[in-house]
């Protein structure tokens, strides 16, 4: 049944005459009133004639490394809404352990003639991985921008969060409450963030007068690196720890309550991203905030103006994280704990058991 006039009339407040006008595409109406009119129709269910559809500008890829951090499903959703309303539409890919990699995800989106593309934590963040898949986009005279994870070689824009800032929130947070003996663990250090995040926490560490270099653990991103890192500093004596990520914190406070431990009175943890959810765990996670909307926006900006043909800085634009303040911190104990074999364990959703591959750099 094609859409009844006085229906969408009635909703947008204007004539029938005004919304035949609209929908067979006539002059003489003004823009808010013709924007009335199609919203009008699309809230009543009718779908639009074809010459009033939205023509899409063209496609841009985004390439991130997994949906299992939720981390990542964050920025892709913000970035989509962004690419949307500046008429884009957006090709999601996402890596898996043994599926498609980057460059041949690249390559497909070559082949479908994309405007650009926007890299979350891909193979840029890594130091030991070639950057000639990057440079070869850039001679090519494709806008790129790179997200979380920054190298002077490839001439594009950057989008990072200051991650050696989240290494000194957390650490301040926790001496704050008392700690001395304060724990680090990330992915590998080959990671610019990992990097970035180790620096933040040892120049903290050493404006209190404390040393951490026998506390640091790294380990593979994801619950279960998180995990074994945890065990491992227990025994060494921390009552806290500092974790590169919200999934990595879940699995250090799994580890410190079956070593018999309670969070946060025997043992304080602090994450990282404050990604959905975190803020329901057991106890709620506290946690350095990435700011994802913003960066995603000021990621989609600076490819779409380059997409157009403006001049864009080729140079970092560094976003401050946030210090959340939740339930899994508290005052130091008076006495560190010896830790029992075994205790009592988180009970982590399914969708956050899977550990990530190494290649997974952590936002």
């Amino acid at each position: 049944m094609g859409p009844r006039l006085a229906d969408i009339a009635r909703h947008a407040g204007v004539s029938e005459a005004t919304v035949s006008r609209v929908l067979n595409d006539k002059p003489g109406v003004g823009s808010d009133t013709r924007k009335a009119v199609l919203t009008a129709l699309d809230v009543l269910g009718y779908e639009r004639p074809a010459r009033l559809r939205q023509r899409s500008a063209g496609l841009v890829g985004m390439v991130i490394p997994e949906l299992e951090n939720p981390v990542f499903p964050m920025f892709a959703q913000a970035a989509e809404g962004a690419l949307a309303q500046r008429g884009y539409t957006p090709v999601l890919c996402t890596q898996t352990p043994g599926g498609i990699s980057e460059d041949e995800y690249v390559e497909l989106l070559l082949e479908r003639n994309v405007s650009g593309i926007l890299f979350v934590s891909g193979k840029h963040a890594d130091t030991t991985a070639s950057h000639e898949r990057y440079q070869a986009l850039v001679s090519r005279r494709l806008p790129i921008v790179l997200v979380n994870g920054y190298t002077e070689s490839i001439p594009a824009a950057f989008i990072s969060a200051d991650d050696r800032e989240a290494g000194r929130l957390a650490v301040n947070h926790l001496v704050a409450l008392g700690h001395t003996r304060i724990g680090f663990t990330s992915g590998p250090e080959r990671y610019v963030p990992v990097r970035r995040k180790l620096e933040g926490y040892h120049r903290a560490l050493a404006e209190h007068g404390l040393d951490g270099d026998d506390l640091v653990q790294l380990s593979l991103f994801g619950v279960e690196g998180g995990h074994a890192a945890a065990g491992r500093l227990i025994e060494r004596g921390v009552t806290a720890m500092v974790c590169g990520s919200d999934i990595m914190a879940l699995g250090a406070i799994r580890a410190a309550r079956q070593h018999g431990l309670r969070v946060p009175q025997d043992f304080s943890v602090v994450g990282y991203d404050d990604s959905q959810l975190i803020a329901f765990t057991d106890p709620p996670l506290t946690t350095v905030r990435q700011p994802v909307n913003a960066m995603a926006m000021a990621a989609v900006r600076a490819l779409c103006d380059e997409i157009a043909g403006h001049s864009v800085s080729h140079a970092e634009y560094v976003f401050d994280p946030e210090l959340v303040v939740r339930g899994s911190t508290a005052a130091a104990p008076a006495t560190v704990p010896g830790p029992p074999a075994s205790g009592s364990r988180l009970d982590v959703p399914s969708a956050l058991r899977r550990d990530p591959q190494d290649v997974t750099p952590g936002v």
